[in-house]
């Protein structure tokens, strides 16, 4: 049936309404607020004149001050992904930076820090929460050996060539990503750990940032410096402040967003081993944008092990160069969202050095209205001949509602390889899975939980911290209990494993 074309009346003509429904002249309804794109970062503070206002609160030198411009150069130069196969997966819609505001420069020192203790079975430690650190020690035994661990505002003024060598050019930050470019431009918190040549520590070093105050900006910079035929580990713990816990009601924005920008800056000296486990368990107010770089040296090994829970909107980014002969990498990264969390994780690993070695695996597993990207790509240098490299994302759906993508990718300019592989799935869990274990005596759900626990426990098995690797088991229980709260009763309860 057509139409009667008389009966149609442009938006601009209609009758304006005024409050109480009566037709009132020259009333207006209000605008509609503008919709944010998926690619919107909604951030307002990063611009010249607050670098300028960062460098000079903080008594940059000129060089630091030319590092940092050149920084804000890139951020402003480069889209929020520079790679287009992940463009159309970006998606930062429930982050609403616009009220955020970055911490001023400089370390404030907590009353506590000279009185802080280390944990149990720790190396050294140290703390900040939102912006001020509130520990920082070290073991007798680590510094009988040398270890250094201080804040770069400290090292810029014991050693400002040191601080320069380090940062000057944008140390292992690569030049393509816009948000670690922010980074460097805008850092005014961080911290400088140094192993010396030699060196091998049993016990771990734990660094522990802690925030989540509503509309606070945190922006930190965290350098590790190996030097050769050194071994150490490192537990890095990302955590809700007071105030942040606080802050997060159910809705997880009671109050305002949190904002953290950070990085980790790795060079790894020749025949050296660093474990770096990472535990993310941020509030829901909280967005968080990570970059980790890593250099490599010869006949070297990195590990990384990260486990990502917490925050509304999750951006990491791992950037791996295995520059010298024989270098290796293993990293594992798993992801356990609920509600309408997302988390954005992306890998790059450049093989240049010959024989290299890497072996990359990220899971997730997601309940309620959450959604992961996974990305990855691995690239084989033309001097890479001998490498070795696997890269697999994997993805379990716990929800009709969870979505996932994995988008594993290659890009060889050396067939002179011994392996060149990569893997996905994202689907449900095998029914043969289920049935045994419920065979076996287990009602469904704890059949469920069993597998998902024991498809993440790989990467809970790498922490090397007894204590995180026991919280970080009570956090993935609690994480599996409250999807099981939540999940609408009409939804089935179906989970997958890859």
């Amino acid at each position: 049936m057509t139409a009667n074309p008389q009966r149609r009346v442009r938006a601009e003509e209609r009758t304006p309404v005024a409050v109480g429904g009566q037709p009132g002249a020259g009333v207006a309804r209000p605008a509609a607020p503008a919709r944010q794109a998926p690619t919107d970062l909604t951030l307002t503070f990063v611009d010249e004149a607050a670098v300028r206002g960062v460098a000079a609160a903080a008594g940059d030198p000129d060089w630091l001050l030319a590092d940092r411009l050149a920084g804000l150069h890139g951020f402003e130069a480069l889209p929020i992904e520079s790679n287009p196969l992940y463009t159309p997966y970006v998606d930062l819609r429930n982050a609403h930076l616009s009220a955020v505001r970055p911490y001023p420069a400089g370390t404030s020192a907590g009353a506590g820090v000279g009185k802080a203790s280390l944990p149990k079975g720790a190396a050294a430690y140290a703390e900040f929460t939102e912006d001020r650190m509130t520990a920082l020690v070290l073991s007798p035994e680590a510094r009988d050996a040398g270890v250094v661990l201080e804040t770069l505002t400290s090292l810029g003024a014991r050693d400002p060539a040191l601080l320069r060598d380090l940062l000057d050019g944008g140390c292992t930050l690569p030049e393509t990503d816009k948000l670690g470019q922010m980074t460097r431009a805008l850092w005014t918190h961080g911290l400088f750990l140094h192993v010396p040549n030699g060196v091998r520590l049993e016990r771990p070093i734990v660094l522990r940032w802690a925030m989540g105050a509503p509309n606070g900006a945190l922006l930190s910079r965290t350098i590790i410096s190996i030097g050769e035929d050194a071994e150490v580990s490192v537990v890095e713990e990302q955590l809700a402040s007071t105030a942040g816990a606080s802050a997060a009601g159910s809705s997880g924005e009671s109050g305002g967003q949190a904002f953290f920008a950070g990085t980790t800056e790795v060079k790894l000296g020749a025949g050296s081993t660093l474990s770096f486990a990472g535990l993310q368990d941020f509030a829901t107010n909280q967005v968080a944008f990570q970059h980790r770089s890593a250099v490599v040296g010869r006949g070297s090994t990195l590990r990384w092990a990260l486990a990502q829970l917490g925050c509304r909107v999750i951006r990491s980014r791992i950037d791996n160069t295995l520059e010298g002969d024989g270098s290796s990498v293993e990293q594992a990264e798993i992801v356990f969202g609920s509600i309408d969390q997302l988390f954005d994780l992306t890998s790059f690993t450049r093989h240049i050095g010959r024989d290299t070695t890497g072996n990359l695996l990220s899971k997730g597993a997601l309940s309620d209205r959450s959604r992961a990207y996974l990305k990855g790509l691995i690239t084989i240098d033309k001097p890479a001949h001998g490498t070795d490299s696997f890269l697999g994302e994997f993805a379990m759906l716990l929800s009709k509602q969870a979505r996932s993508v994995a988008i594993p990718s290659l890009e060889i300019d050396q067939p002179d390889c011994r392996r060149v592989a990569h893997a996905s799935a994202v689907g449900p869990i095998d029914p043969t899975q289920l049935f045994y274990l419920e065979s076996r005596g287990l009602d469904p759900d704890e059949a469920r939980k069993f597998i998902i626990l024991g498809y993440l426990e790989p990467v809970v098995a790498r922490v090397s911290l007894a204590s995180a690797q026991d919280r970080l088991r009570d956090l993935l229980e609690a994480k599996w209990a409250a999807s099981m709260g939540t999940r609408p009763s009409a939804a089935p309860a179906a989970a997958a494993v890859a």
